[in-house]
């Protein structure tokens, strides 16, 4: 369910977001306040599974054992993006591009990938909304998870439009950009049948 604030009359505000109940999520895109359900076990299970599959090699300093690392990679981090206070399920930051992860409650520099795990209640704004503003910050790649239909979308940002780089469903076993240097088993981001 997706509350908004009437923008005829105002644009949202922080402070409309710090009221929404913690049982929720809360962004602001577009001026909007959008207020949905914390996510059901297909979609915690698909972000849960997939965060772990890529923090273990990547998250970690380049070059060093256990994976190619060179990336920060965080759940759910809130990121103010001009106007927009943005909650992707999982985001990731090069480590050449932020040395050092800040000790912030939302960061102000775009990932360079981010995540949406796609679910009824929010699909329509992580198709058209979030899209746009990921492209407007120059994100440069986006995956879309669908854990109903078991797809894993990968986009690359090639100004000023997303690129569908590949679609994956299923058990497919993926190289998927950008951390195509390890192979992912995405079957076992879903729920058993």
């Amino acid at each position: 369910m997706i509350h908004s604030v009437d923008t005829a009359r105002r644009r949202a505000t922080y402070e409309d977001l710090l009221k929404v109940p913690d049982t929720m999520v809360a962004e602001i895109l577009d001026g909007e306040l959008y207020a949905t359900p914390r996510p059901a076990s297909p979609h915690a299970r698909a972000a849960s599974i997939m965060g772990g599959d890529l923090t273990g090699p990547f998250d970690r300093s380049p070059g060093g054992p256990g994976g190619p690392g060179g990336w920060w990679i965080l759940f759910e981090p809130e990121l103010h993006l001009e106007s927009d206070v943005v909650v992707p399920d999982l985001a990731g930051w090069r480590r050449d591009k932020m040395p050092v992860l800040p000790n912030v409650a939302a960061f102000t520099q775009a990932p360079d990938w981010a995540c949406e795990v796609v679910s009824p209640s929010t699909a329509g704004a992580d198709r058209v909304r979030k899209m746009r503003i990921y492209a407007r910050e120059n994100l440069g790649h986006l995956w879309l998870v669908d854990p109903i239909s078991k797809t894993l979308e990968v986009y690359r940002l090639e100004p000023p439009r997303w690129i569908v780089v590949s679609t994956h469903s299923g058990s497919d076993r993926v190289r998927a950009e950008p951390f195509e240097a390890v192979e992912l088993e995405i079957a076992r981001w879903w729920l058993e049948p």
